[in-house]
């Protein structure tokens, strides 16, 4: 089930989209993102979290980790992840403010290995959106305002039809965004169709 989407090229859609880019966030462009496989389907959002070091909110690292430009010695965690290259499309920090750091356009490295609506590697398909937060935790209302906000701008360009988290696309492998996230507040504010969700959230 697609939700209503509105055509690219509606003064609507124009506002709201500069091609792949979100006229009403932060731009960083990140280095680590690709191209979408050819005729890929963007249906699915996946929400995730993310604090570095986990559980310190308020800083630049996880902009600096996606941007390659993380000193990997100003923490003892970082080491642990020495190297990694990943990113996201969007990342909600706990004020609300919004940061876009790969055009909805390409592929984003957010999902790693994973499976949804029977289709492997979700990267291929999906837009990724990070809350600043440590999972299982609660999140702030503003990130929900902003969240809200933008998942609902999202259909305005791309044929979504499900939304789930990082730990419905990965079980076992992944746990974000966690308890602490309230999905029965985002389903509220939205008012997508529970088949747009998670069985075991909807």
């Amino acid at each position: 089930m697609m939700l209503p989407q509105t055509p690219p090229d509606t003064p609507g859609a124009e506002a709201l989209w500069n091609g792949g880019w979100y006229r009403f966030a932060r731009h960083l462009a990140s280095p680590n993102f690709g191209p979408r496989p050819p005729q890929a389907l963007v249906d699915l959002i996946v929400i995730h979290s993310i604090s570095l070091p986990p559980g310190r909110y308020g800083g630049d690292e996880v902009q600096r980790l996606f941007t390659n430009t993380l000193d990997w010695d100003a923490h003892p965690y970082f080491r642990t992840i020495h190297g990694l290259e990943v990113s996201a499309h969007f990342y909600i920090r706990r004020n609300g403010e919004l940061w876009q750091f790969v055009s909805c356009d390409e592929r984003a490295w957010h999902a790693g290995t994973s499976h949804y609506r029977g289709r492997d590697n979700c990267n291929d398909d999906s837009i990724g959106i990070e809350l600043e937060g440590l999972e299982g935790e609660p999140f702030d209302p503003p990130q929900y305002e902003t969240l809200a906000g933008l998942c609902a701008a999202i259909p305005q360009r791309y044929p979504i039809s499900h939304i789930a988290g990082h730990e419905h696309i990965a079980p076992g492998r992944k746990a974000d965004p966690g308890a602490g996230f309230a999905w029965a507040h985002l389903r509220q504010s939205l008012g997508w169709p529970t088949q747009c969700f998670p069985q075991d959230v909807a």
